[in-house]
């Protein structure tokens, strides 16, 4: 497995080593020992699967008490992947980086607690799965306004994005409860 940077250090894709011939491929997407090295060192409790169509918008999400870690990969499709930083001490804070990752890269993306995530599908339809790192818990759930303009997420959107209820309702992060 490649760990590849992105612009903010603690959030990073993953390249499995794939192999392959006439017959398919092969990858291992998830191993502790491969993953801890890559600084990953997690007891990942709960796998989610998602599926969408075109123009789904998810996110920003996050847990303001029992923060998530997500490993997160797309097994059919292509999605625009965005964490951003709401660590208030942190030198990053605020900032967020997008990434694609698709079935086709076979790329997975480590989003660590203390970020929110969300992401814009760009294919027909996308399956993503991500694991993570603590329980699901609504009651802590928090959305960012996925469009806030002091964030300034540069999402590649082909019209006006279909958002949930939740995700519209989003507050900008001059207002959010943030990590301290």
């Amino acid at each position: 497995m490649e760990k590849i940077a992105t612009a903010i250090a603690d959030v990073f894709m993953i390249a499995p080593g794939v192999f392959g011939d006439e017959r398919g491929f092969f990858f291992e997407s998830y191993n502790r020992r491969s993953m801890a090295e890559l600084g990953i060192d997690f007891d990942f409790v709960q796998d989610n699967h998602s599926r969408s169509g075109r123009g789904v918008l998810r996110g920003l999400h996050y847990q303001i008490r029992q923060p998530q870690g997500k490993l997160v990969r797309v097994v059919a499709g292509e999605i625009f992947d965005v964490a951003v930083d709401v660590r208030r001490s942190s030198p990053t804070f605020g900032q967020w980086v997008g990434m694609t990752l698709s079935a086709e890269n076979k790329r997975m993306a480590w989003v660590p607690p203390g970020f929110a995530h969300g992401f814009y599908v760009v294919s027909e339809t996308a399956e993503v799965l991500y694991k993570a790192s603590d329980y699901y818990a609504p009651q802590h759930e928090r959305s960012l306004l996925w469009n806030d303009p002091a964030l300034g997420i540069e999402w590649p959107l082909s019209g006006e994005p279909l958002l949930s209820d939740k995700d519209r309702k989003g507050i900008p992060l001059n207002e959010a409860e943030v990590y301290a």
